[in-house]
């Protein structure tokens, strides 16, 4: 077994004592950790952080379950006196000793105390499951003369001397560990407060492209990389929500060019204010083919593709939802895609992307191809991670993320008819790692596009002004 850091034990047995004092007197900065890991932390979650401390960031998380280890006794001693609810423990990160799983590991300013961070991070592995969230905060390295300056005025608490890690050194080591880096974020121009202008600088200018190489504090999101993807078919039944609208010559194609794939799998049409005979089509298709597909049907009494997503889910009973819009531009034959990386783990929500392949000549306009490069850098920017393409109908997501996203609403409000916003947005304030798979965008076969490319663009502008104060500056 590996033999065990207690390098800098002693020093953080003498801290303890004085520990809440020094962290309030540094509230502040520390608040800002603590709300901003909060933002991607569900009621319902479980919370494990390495290094807790005297436990003040545990006790203000929102959340199910929550669980504290730091192998400073004294540490744990304060923690307890001061929140006895809260499961703690003095256990040492090079030996993880826990039952049972978490969905969330924090490790705050931990990393830099660490003799072998690799290790830890390996341990971490322990209580993971396969959609674990491991969020890493640490210092920039650009800010280590400027604390070792602080520390000589007295402004910031002497520490010993530390491992000092840029981005890629954090995430490489994760990597190491086996872990999957799908998110790094930069926050904190200014750690201390200075009324209005460290509001100013940290909520606006510390978002800014260049400014933001500059900011104290780093972030990266990880979770686990995906174990064998033997079987993949046996693990989960899939849900495809199929909304149509003036879609009748769609309909039994839909049917006829599905793959079988999953476990078990059901077609749920939700049909939609229509003016041709597309009802009537479904309920043909399904007397049709009742035989060989489970195929459910129903119509939304409200409007938007948005609506009829959330009548098609609501219906499901798939561990695994899925969304094909009824013009089958993107094809039924790449579904399986969809299902394999999403059951293999490489992703948490899958979004379809139709703007890496060459399309089809008629499969876009050429207005509605520049607002999607729009809404893709502006989602980039929003989002922290790279888009390709945010509007394409098909996303997939796990169904037990989707009930807590139904809890989220809350936060952002029902807001998108047409329901790609509403899922991406619900997907990264439950830190669902985003995966985008290019499919091939083909021209219609039947019909006419139920997009307004001036009046629904406006429409997905404003909500992505919405978003922006909601996601980036909040």
């Amino acid at each position: 077994m590996k033999q065990l850091d207690t390098r800098n034990l002693d020093y953080f047995q003498q801290q303890a004592p004085n520990r809440k004092k020094i962290r309030k007197r540094h509230r502040y900065y520390w608040n800002d950790i603590t709300n901003y890991v909060q933002y991607f932390v569900h009621e319902n979650s479980s919370v494990l952080e390495i290094g807790c401390g005297t436990g003040e960031m545990l006790n203000e998380l929102v959340a199910a379950k929550k669980t504290g280890i730091d192998y400073s006794e004294g540490m744990i001693s304060v923690a307890k006196a001061s929140f006895p609810t809260l499961d703690l423990k003095v256990m040492n990160a090079n030996n993880i000793q826990l039952e049972g799983t978490y969905d969330v590991i924090i490790l705050s300013n931990l990393i830099g105390f660490v003799d072998d961070i690799q290790h830890v991070f390996s341990e971490i592995k322990k209580v993971c499951h396969p959609n674990t969230k491991v969020i890493v905060s640490y210092y920039n390295t650009t800010w280590e003369p400027l604390l070792g300056f602080a520390e000589t005025l007295g402004l910031k608490t002497k520490s010993p001397q530390q491992n000092w890690l840029t981005h890629f050194d954090i995430n490489n080591l994760l990597y190491l560990a086996g872990f999957d880096v799908y998110r790094q974020v930069r926050r904190t121009l200014i750690p201390f407060n200075i009324p209005i202008i460290s509001f100013l600088f940290n909520k606006y200018f510390a978002k800014l492209p260049l400014l933001r190489s500059l900011c104290l504090n780093m972030f990266s999101f990880a979770m686990p990389f995906p174990d064998s993807e033997e079987d993949l078919d046996s693990r989960y039944s899939v849900s495809i929500v199929i909304p149509a609208r003036n879609e009748s010559g769609n309909i039994e194609n839909a049917i006829l060019r599905m793959p079988k794939f999953s476990k078990n799998q059901e077609i749920l049409f939700v049909e939609g204010n229509s003016t041709d005979d597309t009802w009537d089509a479904i309920q043909k298709i399904k007397q049709k083919y009742d035989h060989s597909h489970n195929i459910k049907i129903t119509q939304q009494s409200g409007k938007g593709k948005g609506d009829a997503v959330r009548k098609g889910f609501g219906m499901a009973t798939g561990d695994i939802l899925m969304i094909l819009d009824a013009d089958l531009t993107m094809p039924p034959e790449e579904l399986p895609k969809f299902y394999n990386a999403i059951a293999g783990y490489k992703g948490d929500f899958i979004n379809g992307s139709r703007l890496v392949y060459a399309m089809d000549e008629k499969a876009m306009r050429f207005l509605n191809r520049l607002g999607n490069k729009f809404f893709s850098q502006a989602f980039t920017w929003l989002l922290e991670q790279k888009f390709r393409d945010t509007l394409c109908g098909t996303k997939v997501l796990f169904r037990k993320d989707y009930e807590k996203l139904i809890i989220n609403r809350k936060f952002f409000g029902d807001f998108d008819p047409f329901g790609d916003f509403d899922l991406l947005f619900g997907a990264y304030k439950l830190n669902l790692k985003i995966v985008e798979i290019p499919i091939r965008y083909k021209d219609r076969t039947y019909g006419d596009t139920n997009i307004s490319r001036f009046k629904h663009g406006f429409m997905l502008l404003q909500m992505c002004l919405f978003a922006m104060r909601k996601c980036k500056f909040y």
